[in-house]
Formats: structure tokens, sequence, C-alpha cells
């Protein structure tokens, strides 16, 4: 609710919004039958972890648990289920999914909702471009579903039954911003911020003396990238810097780059993919990376889980990818706001 609008639950309201909240149903139920067609099972991943998750710019929701003895722990409302279906993968299971109820705090704008439902899915033993495969199917059935025949948002097309686009972080950079990305970018992860920051200068954009590599790249990605993407048809976005790919193994043809990918309509993104890295040293070591950074722009940050650590280990090799369902629900309706297809939205706080 915003400004003089009415409350979501009058009934005025609730008959406007109630036809895309029983597409949203449909589509969800479509979902369903496409993972149980190809033999996925369904998991239930608990929203209290030990740790939300350990990316440098997602923030959680913390709380406690108290026990019979008043002993406090500290827990944390999960940013996603990835940690808990990857303790699946190393139990044994093969293909899952989840549809999780995931908390993000700092969000919220017609893109953003602090408590939102993320479809999560996995598969042992597949390559990453599976995945790619995966979203083309799925956001035909979400269209076919809705009676759609494109998707439109503010103002931008996709055809949701084309073959998405495959562009490469380097290509986008290149040709929508004309900087070389990967001039600045050594094997194993190392970044260059000098060689970047006169390239994003060149390019006409604003440069602060505080900037990070990562700001620079966040920088482009958003004013001269996003735009582009996902116009006319879908875009596939991949072989991020292995800076920008925290959970991600390095791709073998190039190792600057790692097996991630985004999936985009519209200009908006709606997914995001990895070929899972399995090492756990190296993924601790990220992870301390990341939770730096944190503390640097933030002033805190969040636990390490060695249970997931301590899966990684066993688990198999494996891609899984994350789609923002709202988001998606939001295209297949034609809604201008992912709120317009969440059933009830989480007041909004006053100052």
């Amino acid at each position: 609710m915003t400004g003089s609008a009415s409350p979501w639950w009058t009934a005025g309201r609730h008959a406007d919004r109630r036809p895309a909240l029983l597409l949203r149903n449909r589509v969800l139920a479509a979902f369903r039958g496409w993972f149980a067609d190809r033999d996925f099972v369904e998991a239930e991943a608990a929203c209290l972890q030990v740790s939300p998750g350990n990316e440098a710019h997602l923030s959680a929701f913390a709380t406690e648990a108290i026990g019979a003895s008043g002993a406090r722990t500290p827990l944390y409302l999960h940013t996603s289920p990835e940690f808990a279906c990857k303790k699946l993968l190393a139990a044994g299971e093969t293909r899952l999914f989840s549809v999780a109820r995931v908390f993000r705090n700092r969000e919220r704008g017609p893109l953003h909702h602090p408590e939102f439902t993320m479809l999560e899915w996995y598969r042992a033993g597949a390559p990453y471009t599976a995945l790619m495969a995966d979203c083309a199917d799925l956001l035909a059935g979400a269209a076919e579903t809705a009676g759609a025949r494109r998707f439109a948002f503010r103002g931008r097309e996709t055809d949701p039954f084309a073959e998405p686009e495959r562009l490469t972080l380097a290509e986008a950079f290149d040709r929508f911003a004309g900087i070389d990305l990967l001039a600045s970018v050594a094997p194993g992860g190392g970044t260059d911020r000098e060689a970047l920051a006169a390239a994003v200068a060149g390019a006409g954009l604003r440069v602060a003396p505080d900037d990070t590599w990562a700001d620079l790249f966040s920088r482009v990605l958003v004013a001269r990238v996003e735009p582009h993407l996902g116009l006319g048809r879908p875009t596939i976005l991949c072989e991020y810097p292995i800076s920008e790919a925290a959970l991600a193994r390095p791709a073998p043809h190039d190792p600057r780059v790692a097996e991630r990918f985004e999936l985009y309509a519209c200009g908006v993104e709606l997914a995001n993919a990895f070929g899972e890295l399995t090492d756990p040293a190296e993924q601790r070591r990220r992870f301390e990376a990341e939770m730096a950074e944190k503390q640097r722009v933030y002033g805190e940050r969040y636990p390490i889980d060695d249970e997931f650590l301590a899966a990684l280990a066993v688990m198999p090799e494996a891609s899984g990818i994350a789609l923002g369902f709202d988001r998606l629900a939001m295209l297949a309706c034609g809604a201008s706001r992912v709120e317009d297809v969440i059933w009830t939205p989480v007041a909004e706080t006053r100052p």
C-alpha cells in the first residue's frame, strides 16, 4: 500500500487484484506439474537457519531461538533455500526443487519485496547449460498458462516463446558500454581496479575515489547493460567474472570467469544460476571475502554455516538456479509491481 491507496484487504482492492492472484496460482501449479513430469522431488526448506547466506549485499532478518533453559541462539530467516537444498544433494537427492518463502531486508520497490517466493531447482551431474533449457521451457509454460503472447514491463516487451539469446558479460560490456571487461580480470578471480576505472570513465560514467572494482562493475551493469537485456526475446547473461560469482565453479575454458548466468526478460532479472562450486576450502575463502566486504560497507557480518561447508565436501557435481517467482508471475499477468501478485503483502514501515 502506498500513498492514499486502499489496503490490499479491502473488498474493492482485493476484487481488482484477485484475477492476477488466481493466475499466479495456476502458473505455480503448472510449474509443479512440469517438475513432477521430470522426476524432481519437491523439498521444503526450513526458513530459520544459522546463516542467512554470505553475499556482501544481501541483508537478512535476524531473530533468536530460546531454549527451555532460557539459552538464546542467534538465527536468521534465510535469503534463499540454497544451503538447505545443497545439503539434500549431499544426502543423496539428485533432482529437487523448492518453492520457498524467503526474506531480504533493505529491499522494497516495484521489483522487490521483503518476503517473496523463490523457486529453486537443482540437477546433480548436469551442466549448467541444462538449466538454460529449463528456463526457456518455464518461460513458455508461464506464458501459455497465463494466455499471454508477450511479456511487457515499463514499455519493454519480450516474446516468452522465443529461444533466449546467450550473451557473455564480456560481450555485453563491449556491445553496450565499449568496455573490455576481462582486461581488468586475472585468472583465478583477481581484479585490476585502476584498469576498470579508466575504462568506466572513458565510457562516460562516474568514478568515485572510493569505488571498488565491484562497485564499478555493478555501475556499468545497471546503467549500460541491463536496460538492453531481454528485449524482443529473453536473454541469458553468462560467464560472470569469478569475483562476481561467489558460489559458482570456474569455467573450464577460461579461469577468469565462472559458470554463472542470469535470465532476463523485459529488462527484468528473473533468475540466477550456477555450476555449483563444491570445493569447501575455496568456498570458505570466498565467504570470508564477502563478509569482509559486508563489514566494510554495512558494519556487520553473518556467520558461516560450517555444516554447509562440510556438505559441500560430499556433494556431487551439480547445477542449480534460483528464480524470482513473483517477478515472473508479474510479467505473465501484465502487472506493474510484484506486490500485485502477492496474496498478502507485508505492511510498509513508517518513519
